[in-house]
């Protein structure tokens, strides 16, 4: 069910839809070093782990500052691309959820086969969302907005358990969980 939601073309254009108001509402607000006017500076990212998708899916959008004397770069929150990951944010989430909700179905070998992720990527994913994520400032703004149910040490797969008990069908909740980590 998770996994088939990786091939969902749908979805990702929803995804985009999301990133594409997220980059305008941060051009509106303007450069957060100097409050000058934003223009975009998008670029092609090369994402792993999803369908064969359009061209306009593979852009991150970037703003850069238009004050001669700031000329920085800003990146909108995203909900297709987490971080400077190289894979799909939806990616990431569905293969650490799957492996830690059903190991023994899902082990870290059959997940390297089906979405020709590393092993070892799949376990820096892990460590991440269980040492790393649990004391970021997003994590910390949004942890009391979800339910106790949600386990620091168990993460991403309690906070997918929690969207899934929330909402009528995995890709809402799927949707709504990429949304809540890069928005917070």
């Amino acid at each position: 069910m998770l996994s088939e939601l990786l091939q969902n073309t749908n979805l990702f254009r929803f995804l985009h839809h999301i990133d594409i108001d997220l980059a305008a509402g941060q051009q509106k607000a303007g450069c957060p070093f100097c409050g000058s006017t934003l223009h975009y500076s998008n670029y092609q990212r090369q994402p792993r782990g999803g369908p064969p998708l359009a061209d306009e899916f593979y852009i991150r959008f970037s703003l850069c500052c238009s004050n001669e004397k700031c000329r920085r770069r800003t990146l909108p929150k995203s909900t297709i691309f987490m971080g400077r990951r190289v894979y799909f944010g939806a990616a990431i989430l569905i293969i650490t959820t799957l492996n830690q909700n059903m190991p023994q179905e899902y082990s870290k070998n059959l997940l390297s086969q089906l979405f020709e992720v590393n092993r070892k990527t799949i376990n820096n994913w892990l460590a991440y969302f269980r040492d790393i994520f649990p004391k970021t400032g997003v994590w910390k703004t949004v942890r009391g907005l979800i339910g106790c149910e949600v386990e620091n040490h168990n993460l991403p797969e309690s906070l997918m358990k929690h969207y899934c008990a929330h909402n009528s069908s995995s890709e809402s909740a799927l949707i709504k969980c990429l949304k809540l980590l890069s928005t917070g």
